[in-house]
């Protein structure tokens, strides 16, 4: 099962020559969900190979033209692709008074219907699942009302151990019920405990997506765990008070934040268009993090699967 993300845009503010604002599509399960539109997204999207038609839901982290300006000529395209099914866009307020003028003036006759849900970001709330995911928001602390998005796995269902099958002789309707959680009886009247005959083929992945923001504490402890996590770094650590005063976090908050939540690898970006080449920056967080890396336009992170994860020693070892 597919878990990975790829960027489409690391900027922040001001593009570059070689990198575009923020833009990024989560790939879970191969459903594609895109956090952020800075512009370019849509020519990003068909540079980097991905059918913006595969676009399940949209993921706003706040009101910065450099977070969704590439948003709507995206819409319009999507139109023009004939995408029929809904699609709904998680923002903060007032994103509706902004959708609507667009809707208005640009595309009056969608084939789609085009639905917002309004983020909280004071809060931390599910914002959307389905059989296999959950998302939820994250608050952060910039100087706009900002949210970033955790994406978690639902844990998989159990698998019955396939020698402790054997060894039991267990019948259809018997693997039925271990696989259900139950306990298991057999004919001879002997209960077999469910963790002795089952497990979990692996461990539910996540990640984290902090948008701007100053280093939060409450954000980190929120992400705790997580096999990634990206997390901006406007600015090197020279800089400490400009990113203080402007909402930002320099390469060592970034890499602190992964510290402090126990993140298997750290992806920074949004760097400032002062920087030309992103090595130092990346080698400032790797003097924290050293599983820093650093966010690059069409490059994908994947997070593997872990191996089969028992809740005891597998069936078949017991007496």
């Amino acid at each position: 099962m597919s878990f990975s993300v790829t960027i489409l845009g690391s900027s922040s503010a001001k593009p570059t020559i070689d990198r575009h604002p923020s833009a990024q599509v989560v790939n879970i399960h191969e459903q594609h969900y895109l956090v952020d539109a800075g512009e370019g997204t849509q020519q990003q999207l068909i540079r980097y190979g991905i059918n913006p038609l595969k676009i399940r839901e949209v993921f706003i982290s706040h009101l910065h033209g450099d977070h969704c300006f590439g948003l709507f000529p995206l819409l319009s395209t999507l139109g023009l692709y004939g995408r029929r099914t809904p699609l709904r866009i998680h923002a903060p307020a007032p994103f509706g008074e902004i959708l609507a003028a667009h809707l208005r003036y640009f595309d009056t006759a969608l084939p789609y219907e085009v639905e917002w849900v309004e983020t909280d970001t004071t809060k931390h709330r599910l914002l959307f699942e389905n059989r296999t995911i959950e998302v939820w928001s994250i608050p952060l602390r910039h100087r706009v009302p900002c949210a970033g998005f955790l994406f978690r796995e639902k844990e998989p269902p159990l698998n019955v151990d396939k020698f402790a099958i054997a060894r039991h002789a267990l019948s259809i309707a018997q693997i039925t019920a271990a696989k259900r959680g139950e306990d298991v009886w057999l004919e001879s009247g002997e209960r077999l405990s469910n963790d002795r005959l089952t497990y979990r083929p692996y461990a539910p992945r996540a990640y984290a997506y902090l948008s701007d923001t100053n280093f939060s504490a409450k954000a980190t402890n929120l992400c705790r765990g997580v096999d990634l996590l990206y997390h901006e770094a406007t600015y090197a650590a020279a800089e400490q008070r400009t990113a203080r005063d402007r909402g930002h976090s320099t390469t060592l908050d970034a890499a602190k934040a992964a510290l402090k939540a126990e993140a298997g690898r750290l992806v920074i970006g949004h760097y400032s268009s002062r920087y030309k080449e992103l090595a130092p920056l990346v080698e400032e967080a790797r003097s924290l993090f050293p599983e820093s890396y650093p966010a690059v336009e069409g490059r994908t992170f994947t997070i593997e699967k872990s191996g089969p994860q028992r809740r005891t020693a597998p069936a078949s070892e017991h007496p």
